[in-house]
């Protein structure tokens, strides 16, 4: 039998090289993309509606003549919200509203104290004007990224949610709109690819330019969001999608199989990993797989997924899973032991925590509530889920009273000589010297 997934054993000589080789991925950057979306970019940012509207006609087949041409009223989403079948809407709505309270904690206030000498310091918290939201479009339906991308920007109190995504030979995809409407998205443009991601971050006659960008997209969205930044914000470059499972063999193997698949099937590019102490566990595991896989529609890509970049690995206990775990730094981790929660306390680095037999990855991708956009490829060492706080800006508050300015003058003064700025250290002296009066 063909191999059907990576087998690992932490106590090994070369495990460590072997566990690095696994988690290596470089987002190879294709020079024929990264020229494309260079030049499309360039175009649209001269040419603004002109190139946009031939861009989408090219490349989406979309025969628009105008820019209203490609917008999408609000109407439509909420005839797209009323058209869904009953069940369908109704956990549409659920999820937002999981999604909703979950976020509405994560909001930031202003704040200030006073000296004693009367100064006031503080941070005043303002949400960003306007967004820009990509969501993939056509035959591909991803109801819950809208959600997860649009209601905290709403939360944070973005005054305008712009959403974009595209529409192959005019195809609409309904439940992409229904979901823009329980989000309560402010606008709604059938455009994609680059050109899209341009007209946000550059602005054009008929689309204002945004502040932020957020929401997954193919390799020529992901070129172009890395170009746009530092124009725009954007929410990440995000890769492969990953899960890791730390087990101690108590919960069925069937179910861990089946986790491992629910990432693996995205793409093959995709990583799922098992940590168990317990070998006979991970025989059970690997059978599983073997059993179910041929029963799911995606099972060349699971497969391709978990030979190339899937593994089951043995190591020595619970607190050596933690350790690896910290390592990896993974998008998804579920602690699918007893006592789940005395393990979550020894992770540092992942992107979501999953505690207990019963909270699969999946259920974090639709209605738990907390947010699926999360970091990938290791960058949960430093980096954190979309939430609130990413449509929020922060500014700082300075009130001096002229008590403070004598003492924080002189220090002041004292550092600008220092640094040989010496129109620094005079605009300080004017506030605690007798010529400055």
């Amino acid at each position: 039998m063909s191999k059907l997934i990576n087998r690992l054993d932490s106590t090994e000589a070369g495990f460590q090289q072997a566990l690095a080789n696994l988690l290596a991925f470089e987002a190879s950057q294709d020079d024929a993309i990264e020229q494309a979306v260079a030049d499309i970019l360039k175009r649209v940012k001269r040419e603004g509606d002109a190139a946009v509207l031939e861009f989408s006609r090219r490349f989406d087949h979309v025969q628009a003549q105008q820019m209203s041409d490609l917008e999408i009223s609000l109407e439509e989403c909420q005839q797209a919200l009323a058209s869904l079948p009953a069940a369908q809407r109704e956990a549409l709505e659920q999820a937002a509203e999981r999604v909703r309270l979950y976020h509405e904690r994560q909001q930031a206030s202003s704040w200030t104290y006073t000296e004693a000498d009367g100064t006031v310091l503080g941070q005043k918290v303002t949400p960003m004007d306007r967004v820009g939201l990509y969501v993939p479009g056509g035959k591909a339906a991803y109801p819950s990224s809208v959600l997860m991308n649009a209601m905290p920007a709403k939360v944070a109190g973005v005054q305008e949610v712009v959403m974009v995504t595209p529409t192959p030979n005019g195809e609409r995809n309904p439940i992409v709109l229904a979901a823009a409407a329980v989000a309560k998205v402010d606008r709604v443009i059938a455009i994609g690819g680059a050109q899209a991601v341009a007209a946000l971050a550059y602005g054009t006659e008929s689309i204002a330019q945004v502040d932020k960008i957020v929401g997954p997209g193919n390799a020529y969205v992901a070129a172009a969001k890395r170009r746009v930044f530092g124009v725009v914000g954007i929410d990440m470059v995000a890769g492969p999608s990953e899960i890791l499972i730390i087990c101690d063999g108590s919960t069925p193997a069937d179910w861990i199989a089946m986790d491992l698949f629910s990432q693996a099937e995205h793409d093959e590019l995709a990583q799922a990993i098992l940590l168990c102490p317990d070998q006979v566990y991970l025989d059970a595991v690997e059978a599983s797989i073997a059993r179910q896989l041929p029963q799911m529609p995606r099972h060349e890509i699971i497969a391709t997924s978990l030979k190339n970049r899937g593994a089951l690995i043995k190591v020595k206990d619970l607190d050596e899973a933690c350790e690896i775990a910290n390592y990896i730094a993974p998008e998804h981790l579920e602690i699918s032991t007893q006592e789940a929660a005395q393990w979550a306390d020894k992770i540092r680095h992942a992107g979501a925590i999953f505690m207990g037999p019963y909270s699969s990855e999946s259920l974090g991708d639709y209605c738990a509530g907390p947010n699926h956009v999360l970091p990938t490829s290791r960058t949960a060492r430093f980096s954190s889920p979309l939430g609130v706080y990413d449509f929020q800006k922060r500014s700082s508050l300075i009130q001096v009273s002229e008590q403070g300015a004598q003492s924080l003058g002189q220090i002041a003064s004292k550092l600008a000589h220092g640094e040989g700025l010496q129109a620094h250290a005079k605009s300080a002296e004017y506030r605690f010297t007798s010529t400055g009066k």
